[in-house]
């Protein structure tokens, strides 16, 4: 049966910090996690328990002399980064070698043990699946046909996303305070305010899979995540980027039995951590490692696009204006205590989106003004708006 389970880590490999609650005797145990995989940045993070009664978080371990050895003699040399986090780039590991982590510190020596990298499959097709016109977008993986059809295969999934974001209102005018009137913005003088941006996002956690339910051991339209239908994401074109990496078995029982303790008692490793599968060992004493290291030949990417267009979204903008309304009048006291107002809106920063003189008509003066800037200007929200260099795809691609 398919066993998913969601893993607090961030997509550049450093893991959630969480309250180890665990007996004083067994404080200040050195917790590792992190992956080995080539053409990617890896990243290990070292942290040391609490004991049961501690009130604050795992000590975050710097200092620390962390390498990657090849059983050839290859090694790469991990450089510090920050809280705990230490990273190197891994261009290619060889298929037929054996690779372990080494950190050395405080007077101790920690190995994981020697293991060969397992190849990834391709991503053969992601999709965005609606079922009824008022459920969420659910995003479907599969996996292309794996290597070894006639025994499980385990998965790590991680993702990235884009999503294009238009403001929730436009305007072509604005108001000139030495005419005391409405300007338009022309070649002359240029609409500040872009068209449209685009903001970006990533999982903060992975998702873990395992082949035994299915045919072939081949997985098939494994939901990863959802993508609410009211959610800005799909209110215009979105893309995502899934990241999928071959783990072992025993990685996958070693990141099911961690996120069972975590459920089950109450605190991520309690009340024996020491009970948990790892394959990191201190060689230099009998102290107790929490952990595992996995080792990948290779993690395959998969570039999807979603259009708003082909499905039911229900999105809605945050569009409210202040209204100003002028009755057709000759009191020049009115006229001037309205254009008053309008300078003090513009010189208070509301932009104008609305001027719409009817008076000839025996209607109104009626002029609109954003609340907010980032009414207008997406940039305002956390969006950029340079256009990111795949966005002008138009396929699904696989890397």
């Amino acid at each position: 049966m398919l066993l998913c389970l969601i893993v607090g880590v961030t997509l550049s490999g450093c893991v959630e910090e969480y309250e180890a609650d665990i007996p004083a005797e067994e404080s200040e145990l050195l917790v590792v996690e992190g992956r080995i995989c080539s053409g990617e940045q890896n990243w290990f993070t070292l942290t040391r328990t609490r004991p049961i009664n501690a009130s604050i978080l795992p000590r975050m371990v710097t200092g620390a002399n962390v390498s990657v050895f090849g059983s050839d003699g290859s090694e790469y040399i991990a450089q510090p980064a920050t809280n705990g986090n230490y990273t190197c780039w891994i261009d290619h590991l060889n298929p037929d070698v054996e690779y372990r982590l080494h950190i050395e510190i405080d007077g101790e020596v920690y190995e994981s043990e020697p293991q060969k990298p397992l190849p990834t499959e391709k991503i053969a097709d992601v999709s965005g699946v609606q079922n009824t016109p008022e459920s969420n977008i659910d995003i479907l993986i599969t996996p292309a046909a794996p290597f070894n059809s006639d025994q499980p295969n385990y998965y790590s999934w991680t993702y990235d996303e884009t999503w294009e974001v238009h403001p929730a209102l436009t305007t072509q005018i604005y108001y000139d305070i030495k005419e005391k009137g409405p300007a338009y913005y022309d070649d002359n003088n240029p609409n500040p305010y872009p068209k449209r941006g685009w903001m970006d996002g990533s999982s903060s956690q992975t998702m873990i899979g395992g082949s035994t339910n299915y045919e072939g051991q081949h997985i098939q339209s494994l939901k990863m995540y959802e993508v609410d239908q009211r959610d800005e994401r799909i209110s215009h074109r979105y893309s995502g980027l899934i990241q999928q990496r071959a783990i072992s078995k025993a990685e996958y029982e070693y990141e099911l039995a961690r996120r069972q303790a975590d459920s089950e008692m109450g605190g991520l490793f309690t009340p024996q951590p020491s009970a948990l599968p790892t394959n990191i060992h201190c060689l230099t004493s009998k102290r107790h490692v929490i952990g595992f290291v996995g080792c990948s030949l290779n993690m395959s990417k998969y570039r999807f696009f979603l259009n708003a267009e082909d499905f039911t979204t229900n999105y809605m903008k945050k569009d409210a204006l202040t209204i100003l309304e002028l009755p057709e009048t000759k009191d020049s006291n009115l006229i001037k205590a309205f254009m008053l107002e309008c300078q003090l809106l513009a010189l208070q920063g509301l932009p104008l989106v609305v001027w719409k003189d009817e008076r000839k008509d025996g209607g109104v003066l009626r002029t609109g003004w954003a609340q907010y800037l980032n009414q207008l200007d997406v940039r305002l929200k956390g969006a950029y708006i340079e256009e990111p260099d795949f966005w002008s795809l138009k396929e699904n691609i696989s890397y």
